[in-house]
């Protein structure tokens, strides 16, 4: 049947499944929106307040629900505001289609209006981008874009279609077969199942490093029968924290500059390091020289490029870790290591940091997560309310934090927030954020309240940039460049204005209420809780530095 070009790209997207498109119209791009409104009844579409938010929600909603995420934006300013949003997806190896329209095949080149290379901006954040020139190739380029994002070590892929190919009518093929672009992962050439086995076999103090991978792979299981068959640690990389439940008690937390003091501890007295989806991460390692000093290093990833990139392993096995580990389940004999779980135990019992105050960032995390449950999507900005996150939520299930890891974008998290509910069809979704964060892209708060999504908004309010002044603290001899706030911004008033209900938190009573109050709202909440300016994140490895350098009190 024949098509233009906007219809055959909807239908294309219907059929691989697509629920949702998120997206701000513009001149370059009206021939697609014309046909989304046809085709409302079968593909919806979140109108954000920002491409920038457009691109967080995608990338939230495809890290809540496991499928791919597709934003939409014009030409010029409309597809550079993806940018951020697109490297985020990239670093954190979040599958992601970005669509964007462009000026009239030839007006290519002549400085037309909103013309601009966003092939050539975004070539080093994607795993590859098209610009579709005719429109015979526009179905082909469509389904190859998804499987090349959800394919090996997932991640984005922009499609830019000029304004002449979106008119243009082709025939659309319902079904249509197109030869696999993307290579089969040939056998590890580094290593044997057989060797990493003998290696599990002779340790005595095992420790599974586990990272986001283990998730993208759905490995989850694979993992928590590893460490059970051989009384083997696990810690986790940011990306990694979902990946075995908080509950498990061989889980000891996030490892690197701001993980767990078991956990880091554990992996600092190791004797075989399994790194299991991960890719070693300076936050993670820190002195090098340092981290893999006592113990034999295997490393498993989908990504041969990691292999060797940061760390260089014993062993590696290369290919997808969920088949990887269930071979090596199937040659691994039950091994005991009392000495080495008493041992950890005995971390964890380790009294090292100061204890929590009754109205503090541990203490409102726990009793905000007493509203919650194992399905609860959890998301975060970028910054100290990111690591008490990490340390303190109890996350059960996988798919249920959505933060940005890689690179660390503030004003990640609202965005993020909506996609995620909007994944979990609806279901209360909370997101943690701090005053500086959330300004960065608060007018999302439009999108929540138009879209009557249920999110809880945790605002951590100290009136600084928490994590930046505590480096000044530690590292700067306390010369606080820039990073006093000093607005006075009244952020309940400011959610009422959006439409949303707000309420102000000083005191763990007043969390209590307010949260009862959220829990039976059908809207975005948002609470505002003021904190000191002062509260670190502890433990602090600095960076470069090893277990040995730990910060522990403020």
């Amino acid at each position: 049947m024949k098509m233009n070009g906007a219809r055959i790209l909807v239908e294309e997207l219907i059929h691989q499944g697509v629920r949702v498109v998120f997206g701000y119209p513009g001149g370059a791009v009206l021939d697609i929106y014309n046909e989304l409104y046809l085709a409302s009844d079968r593909i919806g579409h979140v109108l954000a307040a920002h491409e920038q938010g457009a691109a967080h929600a995608a990338d939230g909603y495809a890290r809540a629900s496991g499928k791919t995420g597709v934003v939409l934006a014009t030409s010029g300013p409309g597809a550079t505001n993806l940018v951020t949003g697109i490297a985020n997806a990239y670093l954190d190896s979040v599958p992601m289609v970005a669509i964007t329209g462009n000026v009239a095949v030839n007006s290519l080149g002549k400085d037309s209006f909103q013309e601009v290379d966003i092939v050539g901006i975004t070539q080093p954040v994607v795993k590859h981008n098209f610009m579709v020139r005719d429109i015979k190739d526009l179905q082909k380029t469509i389904i190859e874009a998804f499987e090349i994002a959800n394919s090996g070590r997932k991640g984005p892929v922009l499609i830019d279609i000029p304004k002449n190919v979106q008119s243009a009518e082709y025939e659309y093929i319902e079904d249509l077969k197109v030869p696999s672009v993307v290579k089969k992962p040939r056998k590890s050439e580094c290593g044997s199942i057989d060797e990493v086995v003998e290696m599990i076999k002779k340790a005595k103090k095992p420790f599974i490093y586990a990272g986001g991978g283990v998730v993208a792979a759905g490995a989850q299981k694979e993992v928590l029968e590893l460490s059970k068959r051989v009384d083997a640690a696990i810690g986790l990389s940011m990306m990694g924290i979902t990946s075995v439940p908080a509950s498990y008690p061989l889980n000891l937390g996030m490892c690197g500059m701001h993980g767990k003091y078991p956990s880091i501890k554990a992996q600092s007295e190791c004797d075989l390091l399994l790194a299991v989806g991960v890719r070693f991460s300076d936050r993670a390692t820190g002195d090098l020289n340092e981290y893999t000093k006592k113990c034999m290093t295997v490393h498993i990833d989908i990504d041969r490029a990691e292999i060797g990139k940061n760390v260089s392993p014993d062993v590696s096995l290369w290919g997808d870790v969920k088949e990887i580990l269930a071979k090596i389940l199937e040659e691994l004999p039950e091994e005991r290591h009392p000495e080495w779980v008493s041992e950890l135990e005995g971390y964890k019992n380790e009294m090292i940091l100061p204890a929590p105050k009754p109205y503090g960032p541990e203490a409102i995390i726990e009793e905000v997560h007493r509203h919650c449950t194992e399905d609860t999507v959890v998301a975060t900005d970028v910054g100290q309310h990111q690591m008490w996150t990490m340390q303190f939520y109890p996350f059960e299930k996988p798919h249920t934090l959505l933060t940005s890891g890689g690179l660390g974008t503030m004003g990640y998290g609202l965005g993020a927030a909506i996609g995620g509910c909007i994944a979990a069809r609806g279901r209360r979704t909370v997101l943690f954020t701090g005053d500086g964060s959330f300004g960065m892209n608060l007018n999302e708060m439009a999108t929540a309240v138009s879209q009557e999504l249920p999110i809880t908004i945790v605002l951590f309010d100290n009136d600084v940039l928490g994590m930046v002044r505590q480096w000044q603290t530690i590292f700067y001899d306390c010369h606080y460049s820039q990073t006093i706030l000093d607005r006075k911004t009244d952020f309940p008033a400011l959610a009422k204005a959006f439409g949303a209900d707000g309420y102000a938190v000083y005191t763990m009573e007043d969390l209590k209420k307010a949260l009862d109050v959220a829990d039976k709202s059908q809207g975005p909440v948002l609470i505002d809780c003021h904190i000191d300016m002062d509260e670190k994140v502890l433990p602090m490895i600095p960076p470069g530095r090893s277990i040995k350098d730990m910060i522990v009190e403020g």
